[in-house]
C-alpha cells in the first residue's frame, strides 16, 4: 500500500510532508517506510531554515563585535577590584562576574556559526555516559536519585566523544535540574541504553539509508515541559528557565545531527524522557 502527501506528526516536532508505503513481514509485523518531500527532523525548512541562519550571522557579529571589549572591561574591573574601598570590592567583582556570563553567552552562540563535522571514530557509549555521570554526581545531582540501566552488549557508537559527552551533559543536566525542581527530595534521573532493531534514517538527498539502532534514553520524574513550549523546543532561544539562554537543545540537536543520528522527547507532568538514536557504524547503503 502506497499513499502521497502525508502529513507525519513525529516525536512532537512540527508537521511535515512525506510519501508513505506500508508492507507486511513474515512474522504479521508491517513495516512502514516514509520519503520526505520537503524535510523532516533535522532538515532545515522555510522559516526554521531562516531562523538558523540568523543565528549564525549573529553568532559571527557577536564574536567579532563583543568579545575584544568584553576582554578590556573585565581586565579593568579587575584592577579597579584592588584599588577600591572594601565595601566597593563587591562592584567590581560583580562587573567580572557579569563579563564572565556574557562570554560563556557568547560563546555558545558562536557554536552555530561554524559548521560541526563529528569524527567518524568508535565510541563506547556507556564509557561517555559514565563520564557524564561522575560529573553530574558531583555538581548537578546531588541531591538527587540517579539510575542507570545499560544493555552491556551494545556495539560502540560511531562519532566524537567529547561531543557526545557534551549532548549528554546537556540533557542529564537538564533532567537533574527538572527532578530538583518537584522540591520534596524525591527527584529521579534514569539513564537507559538498549538497542532498536530496524531503525533506518534516509539522508538529507535522498540516496542512502543509515542505520540508527543504538539508543540512549535519560528520563526524569520532574513537573515535565511546558505546552507551549514542545513545538519548539530544540529551537534556539526557547527556554523555561529565567537566566536560561535557550542555546542548549538547539545545539544538542545540532550536535546529533552532525553524528547521524535524531533526537525527541515525550513529556506529561511527573514523566519527561529525552530519547536520542545513534549509529552504530557507518552504513551506507544505496537505496
Amino acid at each position: 500500500m502506497r499513499e502521497r502527501g502525508l502529513e507525519i506528526v513525529l516525536f512532537g516536532h512540527p508537521p511535515f510532508d512525506a510519501d508513505g508505503a506500508a508492507a507486511p513481514m513474515d512474522d504479521g509485523s508491517i513495516l512502514l517506510t516514509l520519503q520526505v518531500r520537503h524535510g523532516a527532523l533535522g532538515v532545515e525548512r522555510g522559516a526554521e531554515a531562516a531562523g538558523l541562519r540568523s543565528v549564525v550571522g549573529l553568532g559571527r557579529m557577536l564574536a567579532h563585535e563583543i568579545k575584544n571589549p568584553l576582554a578590556g572591561i573585565r581586565g579593568a574591573a579587575q584592577l579597579l577590584k584592588t584599588g577600591v574601598r572594601v565595601e566597593d570590592a563587591a562592584l567590581a567583582q560583580l562587573i567580572v562576574d557579569e563579563v564572565d556570563r556574557i562570554k560563556r553567552l557568547v560563546d555558545r552562540m558562536e557554536a552555530f556559526s561554524e559548521e560541526v563535522i563529528a569524527d567518524q571514530e568508535p565510541v563506547n557509549i556507556h564509557q561517555v555516559l559514565d563520564r557524564v555521570r561522575a560529573l553530574a554526581v558531583n555538581g548537578v545531582a546531588d541531591g538527587l536519585t540517579l539510575r542507570e540501566n545499560y544493555d552491556p552488549s551494545l556495539p560502540p557508537t560511531i562519532g566524537d566523544e567529547d561531543m557526545l559527552i557534551q549532548v549528554f551533559l546537556n540533557l542529564v543536566k537538564n533532567a537533574c535540574e527538572a527532578a530538583h525542581s518537584r522540591g520534596d527530595n524525591r527527584g529521579q534521573v534514569t539513564i537507559t541504553t538498549a538497542y532498536r532493531h530496524g531503525v533506518r534514517m534516509r539522508t538529507t538527498q535522498g540516496q542512502k539509508v543509515r542505520s540508527a539502532p543504538l539508543e540512549v534514553r535519560i528520563q526524569d520524574n520532574g513537573p515535565g515541559v511546558a505546552p507551549d513550549l514542545r513545538e519548539h523546543l530544540f529551537e534556539p532561544f526557547v527556554t523555561s528557565k529565567t537566566m536560561g539562554a535557550g542555546l542548549g537543545l538547539a545545539l544538542v540537536a545540532k550536535l546529533i545531527t552532525a553524528h547521524g543520528g535524531l533526537i525527541d522527547f515525550e513529556s506529561e507532568p511527573g514523566r519527561t524522557v529525552f530519547r536520542v538514536l545513534l549509529p552504530i557504524e557507518p552504513e551506507l547503503v544505496t537505496a
